[in-house]
Formats: structure tokens, sequence, C-alpha cells
């Protein structure tokens, strides 16, 4: 999708528009308006959603940091007894899990979710029930996930869950099948939310708000988005390979059968490292809004920082073996490594000097923010150095899981993420009913959580250095840690009282009536646009970086419905959709309203996978079958035929009503699915490479590659199906389009069954080796594949039957046919690949 040839007003020009009729208004506000009563987790709305999200977030913080003031009243004394060795593990695996899984990226998802529509001056994001579904699949598997801890089923191999201790053989229980099935599924719900921000930031900008002149803040999700899509996958891979192995005795990570128990780590930190990133970058994004607004002027080296925020997502792809030097890895890796973990110091340095020049440029108010803002600078430069040391491999071998590590770790996560999410809680809470949070009760909050977390984490480093291992549950009185252990005990309870004081004052602020928003810190971003459900009155043309200040009556003028689309031209929900890099007008886009679908698909999805984890097989199908009954009712409502070709956005522009094949949100939205999808099947391969790699002969003795027959004639088949649906694309409005496809389908069938013939045939059995099981781990993610054409393929015929489908209705068409090229493309692959390595290892 270029920027080329295009037909809407110059950048600078601002739509003309006449006095809007009220009835325009009322009907605006009509569509638009919020469910209540029971009807309200029907809302997809971002509003509503966002604040769930973030209630919900903010519920698993609570519910980690209990768990870690357990851990601290363990480690209070010496010989404890308080907690058992095993109840103690299940604690503080799920402490570390419910913090990074269900509320670190939760989170910084739920605060874009909420501010970004507005802050992009969008009325809402491009796939509403999308934001839904991965909401409510969050909740309900984040809380049955937690819930495993008062029936002795939460996991005990921390939230990292490094085989082989948490193999079969080490943890026979399910306790580790619900961190496998529960993360994997959650992490799914995270990478919905990418796709969403992604689309959303990219094409759904107020018009005039080029790339040059967008938010920092969406500059950071952005790429946060994107590291999403490409880290994300190799964990949902690793879970996979491991559940594999525990359930079907693949050995994947059994050194005895050709197995790597590194290969999870590897895996893992692919995930784990970058994971860091992504919850401090957001955060980065935040301070960035932030700092300018208490300092009163514009923000120092802006474009500079948004290079820093690339650069960061870029080397943070370098780092996954940071926490793997004590792993036995080559001297030249563990170098490339280490010199990448310092080298991301200097775009993380960079920001901050912008950020501290800016405040040094303006007049600053110590508010709330202010405070939080300041402590939060100071705790992560701390961290920073302190990431810096642990990037030594000589000192890291000394300190590696040691309680050094453990305050390194929180000072990176709390400095560098609690605190800024404080900083927001107080800077955009305004938002939600207009009332500010108490700044005398703030200063309490602050000092309390500042002091409490500094002397809570800060004699870890020494603990550390004197030899305290990680993962103890109890230690002699003799060692000398006694009271670094009770020092620390303390200030997590004086950061606790803290964080009780914040919700205490949050609580109250929400619970005082609504008054108007106005702009009470005078910022200069859109989100502080008077707003509701519908978002703005208009969508405002920008013409600056800092529109609220350089545009002084703009507010005024978004409010009178001066700019574009002050009605609903179809009836329906809707935004205007930009252009990607000009952020021109391209068309009209119509939303989906509320449904009751996504929370079924999610409950659906989310019944599925625990039910799947105890072995209660039949009710794990009925609720598999309720998600794809729900996903499918609510696609089946998405793309229909817009009642109008064209709507009128202003006096002067004429724009048509939703777009097609590569200038569609929901073509975009799969092409970036899809770049997950082979994301995880590159983790697959990475999978086969390396348990390859470590094979004296290629194939092992006893173990055989499939025919190349077999292989050429699936291959073929794929080949077929292919191009039997781009003569169904281009058949579209005809009868013998539902045949086509069919016949597609047929082919690529036959195709994986004549694959899975080859494999038998040549007597590959997945549970001999770690080879032959990578070889399975290919073949049954392509069969994945090959069962979802089986179930989009009736689909879109279907559609053709009832006459669903036409030129303006197309994207159900064009969607599954990416979806179809991709299932060929990553099938040939996977057959390549298995066939070329051992020929290259010869």
């Amino acid at each position: 999708m270029t920027d080329a040839a295009l037909p809407s007003p110059s950048p600078t020009s601002v739509p003309t528009a006449l006095p809007r009729p009220a009835e325009d208004f009322e009907q605006l506000k009509k569509v638009w308006r919020t469910p209540t009563g029971l009807r309200f987790v029907t809302s997809v709305n971002n509003t509503s959603i966002g604040l769930l999200y973030i209630g919900t977030a903010l519920l698993f913080f609570v519910l980690a940091g209990i768990l870690a003031l357990l851990m601290r009243v363990q480690l209070a004394v010496p010989d404890n007894t308080l907690l058992s060795p095993g109840t103690y593990n299940q604690v503080f695996t799920m402490h570390g899990t419910v913090m990074m899984f269900l509320f670190a990226i939760p989170i910084v998802e739920a605060i874009a979710v909420y501010l970004l529509p507005n802050m992009l001056g969008a009325r809402d994001l491009p796939f509403p029930r999308l934001s839904a579904y991965a909401y409510w699949a969050y909740a309900f598997g984040g809380l049955a996930f937690f819930c495993t801890l008062f029936f002795s089923l939460a996991p005990d191999g921390g939230w990292f869950m490094y085989p082989p201790l948490t193999g079969e053989k080490y943890s026979p229980g399910l306790n580790a099948d619900f961190w496998l099935l529960g993360i994997g599924f959650i992490e799914i719900s995270a990478i919905a939310g990418a796709v969403e921000l992604i689309v959303g930031i990219l094409f759904t900008r107020a018009p005039g708000m080029t790339l040059r002149r967008m938010p920092v803040y969406a500059w950071a999700m952005l790429v946060v988005a994107v590291m999403i899509v490409f880290a994300f996958p190799a964990v949902i891979a690793g879970t996979a390979l491991l559940e594999l192995e525990r359930a079907f005795d693949w050995p994947f990570f059994i050194s005895e059968r050709g197995g790597d128990p590194i290969l999870w780590q590897h895996l893992f930190w692919f995930f784990g490292h970058p994971e860091v990133y992504i919850i401090f970058l957001p955060a980065a994004g935040m301070v960035s809004t932030m700092i300018p607004t208490i300092a009163q002027t514009t923000l120092v080296g802006r474009r500079t920082i948004i290079v820093a925020l690339v650069g960061v997502g870029f080397f943070s792809f370098g780092l996954w073996a940071h926490h793997m030097f004590t792993a036995g890895l080559g001297v030249l890796e563990m170098s490339f490594i280490s010199a990448a973990s310092m080298a991301v110091a200097i775009p993380t340095g960079i920001q901050v000097f912008a950020w501290i020049a800016t405040l040094w440029n303006g007049r600053v108010k110590m508010s709330a923010p202010t405070m939080f803002l300041m402590g939060f600078m100071f705790i992560f430069v701390l961290g920073g150095l302190t990431g810096v040391m642990v990037a030594v491999i000589p000192f890291d071998w000394q300190v590696h899981d040691t309680y050094f590590i453990v305050a390194h770790l929180h000072y990176v996560l709390i400095g560098g993420m609690v605190f800024p999410v404080f900083a927001a809680m107080y800077y955009w809470a305004p938002l939600i009913n207009g009332n500010q949070m108490s700044e005398t009760l703030a200063r309490w909050v602050f000092w309390l959580m500042f002091g409490g977390f500094n002397l809570a984490f800060f004699p870890m480093h020494i603990t550390g250095l004197y030899g305290m291992p990680r993962r103890v549950y109890t230690y002699d009185a003799n060692l000398g840690w006694n009271l670094l252990n009770m020092l620390s005990t303390v200030g997590a309870f004086v950061f606790a009282a803290g964080v009780v004081l914040f919700f205490a004052d949050l609580v109250r602020t929400l619970r005082r009536s609504t008054k108007d928003v106005g702009n009470p810190w005078n910022a200069a971003t859109l989100e502080w646009l008077p707003s509701e459900s519908y978002g703005n009155r208009s969508i405002p043309r920008i013409t600056t970086v800092n529109p609220l200040w350089d545009q002084p009556t703009l507010s005024d003028e978004v409010a009178r419905g001066q700019h574009y689309l002050p009605n609903t031209a179809t009836g329906l929900r809707e935004t205007i959709a930009t252009s990607p890099v000009r952020a021109e007008p391209r068309y009209v886009m119509v939303l989906p309203g509320d449904s009751w679908l996504p929370l079924i698909a999610a409950l659906g999805t989310a019944g599925f996978f625990l039910l799947l984890t105890v072995k209660i097989m039949l009710l794990a199908w009925i609720f598999g079958f309720v998600a794809v009954a729900g996903t499918m009712a609510w696609l089946w409502q998405s793309d229909r035929k817009p009642s109008i070709e064209e709507a009128r956005v202003s006096d002067d522009l004429v724009l048509p009503v939703n777009a097609k094949g590569t200038a569609s949100q929901s073509w975009w939205g799969t092409m970036v699915t899809l770049v997950v999808d082979a994301s995880i099947f590159a983790s697959f391969c990475f999978a086969y490479i390396h348990v390859s790699m470590r094979l004296q002969v290629c194939p092992p003795p006893g173990a055989a590659l499939p025919a190349l027959p077999w292989q050429f004639a699936s291959g073929g088949l794929l080949l077929a199906s292919s191009a039997l649906m781009i003569l169904a694309v281009r058949a579209l409005g005809k009868r013998r389009l539902p045949w086509l496809v069919l016949a597609a389908l047929g082919c690529a069938v036959a195709s994986f069954l004549l694959d899975l013939n080859g494999h038998q045939f040549a007597g590959l059995d997945p549970t001999a080796t770690a080879w032959g099981a990578a070889i399975g781990a290919l073949l049954s993610y392509q069969g994945l594949h090959i069962f979802l054409l089986a179930l989009a393929g009736p689909y879109l015929c279907l559609r053709a039957w009832r006459g669903m489908l036409g030129v303006r209705s197309r994207a159900t068409l064009d969607n599954i046919a990416l979806i179809w090229h991709y299932t060929t493309l990553q099938g040939i692959a996977g057959m390549v690949l298995v066939h070329v390595l051992p020929l290259l290892m010869e």
C-alpha cells in the first residue's frame, strides 16, 4: 500500500464543514452507545475493553504481589517452616509467571488499547471484536490458571520451566501441563493484541498525522507490537514441543534419545529477553509523552528517541543467550551476545539523556506523575548499570542464579515498567471520569513505594554477592544472610503499603461523580480532546507534532463537528482509514458493533485448553467446537456489503466505504498473522536443525527420510491446490467458484495424506529419537494448517452459495486465499528442509 496519487486534500488543508444538525450527533451517540447492565460484557469499544483490561492486569499485579510477600515472610528468618519446599516452589513459580505473563505484557497492551485510538484521532481500533476476544481469553485463562494454586496444581518448575526438570520423568503431575497449555494460550491473546495495534497504528491515524508527526508513544507501541510478532512465537513453539514430549513421549529435550535441554533455553530466551524490552519500551513511550507535558516544553531529540526505540527493538533479538552464559555455549557466541548486551545500553541511554534535557529546558511542577518519573529514572538507571555488569561474562559466571540477578531483574522491571505505569495512572486517570487522584496521598504512595522498593531489593545485590542462590526456600542461620533478608522483607511490606494506599485512592477517585475531563495537564496530544464512547465528535486533521499546543482552536473545532466524519455515514460504527506514511484519507472503515460472540469464542477457547490439560477430553472438544463456532459466527458478520458505496466525510471530501485487496485492514491483519505463523514454523525448523546438528550421523541409525516420490507427489498436490485457489479468486461472482475451492481443498488434504504415508513408510517414529520427533512436529504443524483449510474451505463455499461474496464484499475470499498460499509455501519449505539438511551435513 503506497501513498502515491492521493486524491485527498493537501497535508496542511483543514476540512471545511457547515454546522451539523443535532440529529446527526444523536445518531452518532446512539450507534456508539455502551451497553449497560449485564450486556456491558458484549461491549467491544476500546474504552470499555481497555478499562477491563487494565483492571484485570492490576488484579494480577496484586495477586502476584501477595505471593511475593509470602516468599519474603518465608525468607525473613533462617530455617523458617511457614511454607513447605513444594509449596514454596509453586509460589515462586506462580509469582514470576503471573508478573511476567499476566501483568507485565497485558498491562502495556491494555493501556495501549485504551489510549491509542484517541491519541491517534481514531474512533476505535480496526478489529474491536479481536480486542474483546483477546481480553476475555486472557481474563478467563489467567484467572483459571491462577486458581491452580488452591488445588496444589500450580506449576513448580520456575517461570522459565527448564527441562529436564519439567519433563514427565521429574514432574509427573499436571502442574507443568497447566503452565505449558495455559501460558501458550495466553501468549496467543497477546499476539492478537499486537496484530490489532500494528494495523491500527499504521492505518487509522488522523488525517495529516504522518509518521513524523505520530506520537512517540504510538511509535513505541508499533515497535513493541512488531517485536511481539517475532518473539512470542518462539515460546509458543517451545511450549508445544515440551507438551508433546510430556503427553506423547516425543523426546525433544531428553538427551538419552538425541534431545537437548538447551534447545528449550534457546527458544524460551529468544522470547524472554526481547520480552524485557517489550515491557520497557511502552513505558519509555509513556515517559516520552508525559515528560514534555510536566515540563511544558517540546521533547528534546524527538527523532533521535524514535530511532533509539527502533534500535532497542533491533538489538533485543541479539540478546537471547544473555541468560545462557553458563550453559556451555562457544566462546564466539558468548562474545557476540556479551557485546550486544552492552550495545543495547546506548539507545536506552540516549532516551534517558533526552528526558533529562527536556526537564532541564522546561519548568517542572512536582506533581504525582513527576515524582514517579523521577523515581523511574533513578531505579532504571541503576538496573541498567547492573545489566552491563552481568553482560561481562566472568562476572556473570560468579553471580548467575544468585540473588544479585533477582535484584537486577527487579530494578529493571519494576523500575523500568511499574513506576512509569503508576505515573501513567496518575497522569491519565482524569480521562475516566474527569477527576484527578489526590496529590497529597500521591506523595505518601511514592515515598512508600520508592523507599520500600530500594530497601527490599538493594540488599539483594549484597546477598547475591555473599552467595545466596535463587529459588531456595530457606537457609542456615550461620551463612551471614539474616539481616539482609530481614531488611528485604521489611522493604517489601513498605512497598506493599504504598500499593494499597494507591488503590484506595484510585477507588475513591473512580467513585466520584463524573465531570468534564478538560485538559488538566495542558498536554499536547489528542487523547485530551473532548471525547465519549464514540471518540471525538469529528476526526481531526493534524498539521503539527503537538496539535493541542500548535492548533489552539482544534478542540472547539472538533467538538463542533467541523472536521472529518461528524456523523455516521452508514448508520454503523466507522472511522477513517488513512495511508500508512502520509496519513491521507483512503476510505471509511466500517467497524463491527457490540456482540456476545467474542465472549463466547474466548470462553470456548479457554475451556478447551484447560479441560485438555486435565484430560476431560469430551468436554474439551465441546468447548473447542464452541470456540470455532463463535469465531466463525463473528467472522460471518464482519464481511458484509456496505449499504452505500461512498460517504461524504466533510463538505469537500467524499471517500469510498470499505476497501478490498491490499487496501483492506483485514488483508493486512491476515498478513501480520501469517508472519506470526511463519515465526512459529521457523521455531520448529530451528528445533529440527538443532537436534540434527547434535547427531554424529544424520539421519541417525535406524531412521530414514521419506521417499522422494512421496514428497514430490505431495508438493505437486500443494501447488495444484494453490493454483486452483488462484482460479477461484478470478472466478469471483461465478458459479464455479465454490467447486474450485472444494477441488483445492481435496488437493490439500490429499497432499497431507501422501506426506503422512511417506513418513510412515520410512518408519519414522517420533518417540524413538528427537530427530524423528522434530520431523513429526513439522508434519503436525502442516496438518494443523490443513485442518484450518478444511474449516475455511466449506465456510467460503457457504458464503458463495449464499451470495455473500462480491466485488465489494470479498475480504473473506482474499484472506482465505492468503492463508491457502501460505500453507502451500510452508509445506514445501518443510519438505525441502527435511531432505536438504542431511545432505549439507554429509
